[in-house]
């Protein structure tokens, strides 16, 4: 905090207007990141706004102390700066009731979830947090942590504290609650649920009959898909953030002006008017997932492999590359739209033509660091299906093997190979594992094989794509010997010719 600039609070708030402070509690979220901060956060506040609600929330952050103590010294507020060109807009959802550190106090969010004033639980621990297998899709109980939580140990894993927090319910009245993942998960709602139930299912039959039964009578798990860029705080945002608003922030969260939430609409304990924020309710949450997760996650991967590679450190820089906007809107139109349900609301060519402004947004500075890392999770999600979908059809996704190219080319490359500096910041659980792989590799095709197939990191079914793995091993190769300007061109010039035969064909 710099000396004599008063902290930003209920009694020191500037010029900003900041709602009353809410009256209780109905929701616990499980992972105090930005995203929620900046998402489902927004949208309560103004639900509240519209219908008011016992809706508050109880912000808990999985390991970080950094967010809940600086909450905690704000009176739990926060801005959120709306960021365009030309123009930065501040608003103070104001939604929180209390933080704390699950790491911290992991009795507590068992307590809280077994609390009935909390009705919703929502989710925001990324796809790593899920304590799954990526290629067998189920609780992973060979994780430590996972057979800690199982025998006993105060929960540490997010699907041992959703589980144990709900069988202390089922305990004491079983008052009914939702449970609402908002992480990029194919059909997010029944992936949690089936966790939870192969956690309860593990226990002895004494300690998890009740729970499942009450699963049953009294829990939904909607599924939902969230959409808003939200890139890391800088130093520089903390400034700007705190002159505009007179009194200083420490945790402001910078956001696109673009935001979208697709739920379905099976709370059983109630919910808040969330579409007064813009939220849709809808029965085709599962195509709405496609469409991000395929379509914005899926390019926006292979933009970041890319663009860290060639040496770009953010994503409008990475974009503003014509051959990395090639690559982009090739594997976009030819590979992951052919995959894709299109919700009957929305208009694919103007979805599309939204995503490259939003990527383009150079005010906002999205790095590519930040959307490569947890690439071992997220590519599970996101590559696998229309990967397979274009292999059965005939047709080689010269892209979505750049895609993994770029990946392994970022996280392990070859010996001898330096991917630059933006590669090398890239978090990733798997990278060590991946690594050692690498260490040992002759060549990219032995790698793509011990990673892609072996491994199986991307499924069971595209492991045993030999044609698929031979086309990553080359571009593997390509990279390491003359770039990955080499690489994008020669997946482009592909792509293009298999379209132009396509075309042809369905002329003929």
């Amino acid at each position: 905090m710099t000396g004599g600039t008063a902290r930003l609070g209920r009694s020191a708030h500037g010029d900003i207007a900041v709602r009353p402070a809410p009256r209780a509690a109905g929701i616990l979220h499980l992972g105090l990141g930005s995203f929620h901060r900046a998402h489902q956060a927004v949208y309560t506040a103004a639900a509240m706004d519209a219908q008011g609600g016992d809706w508050g929330i109880v912000g808990v952050a999985s390991r970080s102390r950094g967010i809940v103590e600086a909450m905690r010294g704000q009176d739990l507020l926060y801005a959120v700066a709306t960021i365009a060109p030309g123009s930065t807009a501040l608003s103070v959802p104001g939604v929180h009731t209390d933080a704390y550190v699950a790491a911290d106090d992991p009795e507590r969010v068992v307590a809280d979830l077994a609390d009935p004033r909390i009705r919703i639980a929502t989710l925001t621990v990324t796809e790593h947090g899920y304590s799954y297998s990526p290629a067998t899709q189920h609780l992973d109980t060979d994780d430590a942590v996972v057979r800690a939580d199982l025998g006993g140990a105060s929960p540490r894993s997010t699907i041992g504290q959703l589980a144990r927090g709900l069988q202390r319910r089922a305990g004491s009245g079983g008052a009914p609650i939702a449970i609402l993942s908002c992480d990029n998960l194919a059909s997010n709602g029944s992936h949690t649920q089936k966790l939870v139930r192969e956690f309860l299912a593990a226990l002895p039959a004494s300690e998890g009959a009740e729970a499942l039964a009450y699963l049953d009578e009294a829990v939904t798990f909607p599924s939902s898909m969230v959409d808003r860029i939200v890139p890391a705080t800088t130093a520089g945002l903390r400034d700007e953030v705190s002159a505009l608003l007179g009194v200083r922030d420490d945790i402001p969260v910078p956001a696109e002006p673009f935001t979208m939430w697709a739920i379905e609409d099976r709370f059983a304990g109630g919910r808040p008017a969330w579409e007064a924020g813009g939220a849709v309710f809808t029965d085709e949450v599962g195509r709405y997932e496609q469409l991000k997760v395929r379509l914005l996650n899926g390019t926006h991967s292979l933009i970041a492999y890319l663009g860290a590679l060639s040496g770009s450190a953010t994503i409008p820089e990475a974009i503003a590359s014509a051959g990395i906007e090639a690559a982009a809107r090739a594997v976009l139109r030819d590979e992951y739209e052919p995959s894709v349900d299109v919700p009957a609301a929305v208009d694919v060519r103007d979805y599309e033509r939204q995503l490259f402004e939003r990527w383009g947004n150079s005010a906002l500075g999205h790095r590519t660091t930040q959307v490569g890392s947890d690439g071992s999770v997220k590519l599970g999600q996101r590559i696998p299906e229309p990967a397979l979908q274009a292999l059965d059809a005939g047709r080689m996704p010269h892209l979505i093997a750049l895609t993994v190219a770029g990946y392994l080319s970022c996280i392990a490359p070859l010996p001898g190979v330096d991917p630059g500096e933006h590669a090398r910041a890239m978090t990733d659980p798997a990278r060590d594992g991946l690594a050692a792989l690498a260490a040992s590799a002759r060549d990219g095709r032995e790698l793509a094989q011990r990673v892609v197939g072996d491994r199986r990191l991307f499924g069971e079914r595209l492991a045993a794509r030999e044609a698929f793995i031979d086309r990553v091993g080359e571009l593997v190769d390509t990279i390491a010997r003359h770039g990955v300007a080499a690489a994008i061109d020669d997946c482009v010039g592909a792509s293009s010719a298999a379209s132009d035969t396509t075309t042809k064909e369905h002329r003929a």
